[in-house]
């Protein structure tokens, strides 16, 4: 797995899940929230299968 999401990638995605994650354990969304771990597993990872499929990359090129 060669890292492909990037810095603002992955703070987004991390933050973004983390709060859907928040927002169902507060009772505020209902159970769909429970996808927010996805984005935060791919961001604290830093690979994305879905990216790998598409061609994306958002990592610096060196």
């Amino acid at each position: 797995m060669k890292a492909n999401v990037g810095v603002v990638d992955k703070s987004v995605r991390i933050v973004a899940g983390a709060l859907l994650i928040a927002l169902t354990l507060m009772g505020t969304i209902g159970v769909w929230g429970w996808i927010g771990i996805v984005p935060l597993v791919t961001g604290l990872m830093n690979f994305c299968p879905l990216y790998s499929v598409l061609g994306v990359n958002t990592c610096k090129k060196p």
